[in-house]
């Protein structure tokens, strides 16, 4: 008689669990590491894509069963993020092996487009391989790498649906193609040199001594030697990348980038430099050249591949052409196989600028590039695999010691956020009129584009247009409402009022505090400075040193700066001798020749009969005049300059020992409470001649004056929470120093991470603002119950 078995211990027990995983789960490599999870827990079963989620039947023991739930979640791809909606006991079937099964799709899917990966790991290891078959093969990538949203033309997200399916696969691809175990299985970009895209160089006729060769054309490897040849020659190259055209020069070569801005007709604007990836971390070029923290080092390496600012250390060979006049330098690495080859053969940084014309979206297509960069580039690096849309890089700086982004664009967009109230009626907010994005909004979803440009072009209106309707074909999302600025002249307000649909307008101001509020989720009334350069007012007045009480869909401005008549309107924004001048003439003063210039007397003139002389409360216009009067900016190339270059002074300066005492506060005679700057101008006027000293008085005064107006309205209006947001708090000092004082005072400080802080996020919060306000009144059926 045999032995009776052993029980089966509850780990051992069979079992099958159905399991739904939602997310970031589709172009991100999840369906082959879900393959091979599973097998290697001896289960049986099956993966599926359903509905822009992943479907998964698993069978085997309870305890295998349970380790490959967490597994699902603790060891899914870096690029996915994942999480479990639905997990349910099912009846057991006969076992077979673990299957990879069509896609099926019933209802509406929920589908989350990926942003644009970096190189992994993996693939940059073949690329250096000799022998492997795509050893420096500029378009390498698999599951884990490589362009989407540039390539993505419709979905599911198949081949025959991006920018690919001009590329037939070779036997070879084909059979990775089709492996599951194999990590390019349906890794939609595979290609290699057989099958896949291919680079070329066009030189251009010689210019300021460069020897290139007019006419001449070479491809594959050739081509990649002959662009780091003119690169060590002082050539400007522009090189086709992921979301865009690179103006790229030698960052170390002072003339090279000289005659870069001068063919770009950029003068002072700072130059991103793109740095080798060499070391153990890869950053070890970096450290040569630039100062680091380990926050800054982990942002500079994440999966983004953001331009990360940071301050060049003791002995940094950058030229101050770089920066002019700034203390940061945007840094990057290289993201792209192509950028990783030319970085790797030229050993050295290079100037990696946006390939466009001023202010515009970057070019995409060659013929685009050939014309629009012929008089700036001696050649042209070029490849044949199509962008779908343009995405330039993302800029991020660590402030407080948290990475905060300032531009949304390639590695981060589109960018998703979770919505606090559900929306019944899909909307499309257009932003503002520089930096511009646009969000979409539907259910309790939403979705921002990349940076797109300032408006007020031909081609960026066409790129906002494409945008516009890319984004809501590739979600299957069509808006039934449009969200603008309240400025009528904004190219995206007047889109706005042609698009058909019906309009919501949204003040610049609210924006800006929504978009804050909405991104921290924050409980309870909050206080928010929003301070920036110019926004169209509730009371037709050009705001921008605003700060508000309350919540989204309901502020209330409980203090605004002095203000003052803007000779020149927008001028002024390039102009910082204007509002200098403007101030002074308030305080019954002449503007000081020696500081700023003369200013036009008829300019004067026109002010004092206020023709062409709005007025404003803009802390921007104010930093604008503070440029002007410590450090004699007249006139400024990009916009924010001025207060760059003096945040920049101010940081060089010597550590000041003395207080700053708050800007005082007086009642209007609307009862509202103002900011007098005037005691600041004074002091500018009448200080001495050290600019650093004047820059960081500039600087603690303002800060010293947030803490001042967050001490009484804790008194009066009882809030506890202060928010910082608007492009003036771009300006690191000034944050740090004003989140310093908030800190000792007990207040709890909101600053944004992931939304832009600048216009950047107006798109965001206009949807924040708009679906709050329509909640409080609730007369147009947008709101879910």
């Amino acid at each position: 008689m045999s032995a009776p078995r052993p029980a089966l211990s509850e780990r051992d027990v069979p079992t099958a669990r159905r399991l739904r995983v939602g997310g970031h789960v589709q172009g991100v490599g999840f369906r082959p590491f879900v393959y091979r999870l599973a097998r290697e827990l001896q289960l049986t079963g099956s993966v599926r894509n359903c509905n822009g989620d992943v479907e998964i039947v698993a069978q085997g023991s309870r305890g295998n069963v349970e380790l490959f739930a967490r597994g699902l979640i603790e060891r899914a791809p870096a690029i996915a993020r994942a999480h479990i909606l639905e997990s349910d006991e099912v009846a057991p079937t006969a076992a077979g092996e673990f299957e990879i099964l069509e896609s099926a799709a019933s209802g509406q899917a929920r589908i989350h487009v990926p942003a644009d990966y970096f190189t992994c790991a993996a693939c940059l290891e073949e690329l250096r391989q000799e022998g492997d078959r795509r050893y420096r093969y500029p378009f390498i990538n698999c599951t884990q790498c490589g362009p989407r949203y540039t390539l993505i033309e419709a979905l599911p997200y198949d081949r025959a649906n991006t920018t690919m399916a001009g590329f037939e696969l070779c036997a070879e691809c084909r059979r990775e193609y089709q492996n599951p175990s194999d990590r390019r299985f349906h890794a939609e970009p595979v290609a290699c040199a057989v099958c896949g895209p291919r680079v070329w160089l066009e030189e251009g006729a010689p210019n300021a001594g460069i020897e290139a060769d007019s006419g001449a054309l070479c491809e594959a490897e050739a081509a990649i030697k002959r662009t780091v040849q003119l690169l060590r020659a002082g050539a400007i190259v522009a090189v086709k990348g992921i979301g865009g055209y690179h103006l790229l020069c030698d960052a170390t070569n002072t003339a090279a980038v000289e005659r870069l801005r001068e063919r770009k007709k950029r003068p002072h604007k700072p130059l991103a430099v793109m740095f080798p990836q060499v070391g153990a971390d890869g950053l070890d070029c970096v450290r040569s050249q630039v100062k680091m923290s380990a926050t800054e080092a982990e942002t500079l390496t994440s999966s983004a591949r953001p331009i990360v600012l940071l301050r060049p250390c003791t002995g940094s060979t950058l030229p101050a052409a770089i920066a002019p006049g700034l203390d940061e330098v945007g840094v990057l690495l290289p993201y792209s196989p192509l950028h990783h080859l030319l970085l790797s053969d030229f050993g050295k940084p290079v100037v990696a600028t946006s390939g466009n014309l001023s202010g515009e979206p970057v070019l995409t297509v060659i013929d685009d590039a050939r014309r629009g960069l012929e008089h700036v580039a001696d050649a042209s690096l070029h490849h044949d695999r199509p962008i779908s849309r343009p995405a330039d890089d993302s800029v991020v700086r660590v402030t407080l010691g948290r990475p905060r982004v300032l531009r949304l664009g390639r590695g981060l967009t589109p960018r998703e956020l979770t919505l606090p109230w559900s929306v019944r009626r899909p909307m499309l907010a257009t932003g503002g009129h520089l930096k511009n994005t646009i969000a979409l909004a539907w259910e309790n979803r939403v979705v921002l584009s990349p940076h797109i440009a300032d408006m007020g072009s031909v081609r960026s209106e066409e790129v906002f247009g494409q945008v516009v309707a890319d984004l809501q074909r590739l979600y299957g999302v069509a808006a039934q409402e449009v969200i603008c600025d309240a400025h009528p002249g904004y190219a995206t307000s007047r889109w706005a009022l042609r698009c058909g649909l019906p309009v919501r307008k949204v003040l610049h101001h609210h924006a800006h505090a929504s978009a804050l509020v909405g991104e921290h989720e924050l409980g309870g009334p909050a206080l928010v400075f929003t301070w920036d350069g110019v926004g169209l007012g509730e009371d037709r007045t050009l705001w921008g040193g605003e700060t508000f009480v309350g919540g989204p869909g309901d502020w209330r401005r409980v203090v605004s700066f002095r203000p003052f008549r803007l000779p020149g309107g927008e001028r002024a924004g390039r102009s910082p001798w204007r509002s200098a001048a403007a101030l002074c003439w308030e305080l019954g003063r002449d503007l000081p020749g020696h500081r700023a210039g003369s200013p036009d007397p008829l300019v004067r003139a026109a002010w004092e009969r206020n023709v062409n002389c709005p007025q404003t409360s803009s802390v921007g216009r104010l930093f604008d005049a503070a440029a002007a009067l410590a450090l004699g900016i007249r006139e400024t190339s990009y916009e924010g300059q001025g207060p760059m270059m003096l945040e920049a002074a101010a940081a060089r300066a010597p550590p000041a020992t003395d207080p700053c005492e708050p800007l005082p506060l007086y009642r209007d005679p609307d009862q509202l409470w103002r900011v007098d700057w005037a005691p600041l101008v004074r002091a500018l006027l009448d200080g001495g001649p050290d600019a650093g000293v004047a820059a960081g008085r500039v600087h603690r005064t303002l800060a010293a004056t947030i803490v001042s107006i967050a001490l009484s309205q804790r008194e009066w209006a009882g809030v506890a929470i202060v928010g910082l947001t608007g492009g003036v708090f771009q300006n690191a000092l000034l944050t740090e120093l004003a989140g310093e004082m908030l800190a000792r005072e007990g207040f709890r400080m909101a600053l944004a991470e992931r939304v832009p802080c600048g216009d950047g996020g107006l798109s965001y919060g206009q949807v924040v603002e708009a679906i709050a306000a329509c909640r409080r009144t609730d007369t147009s059926g947008m709101l879910a119950p």
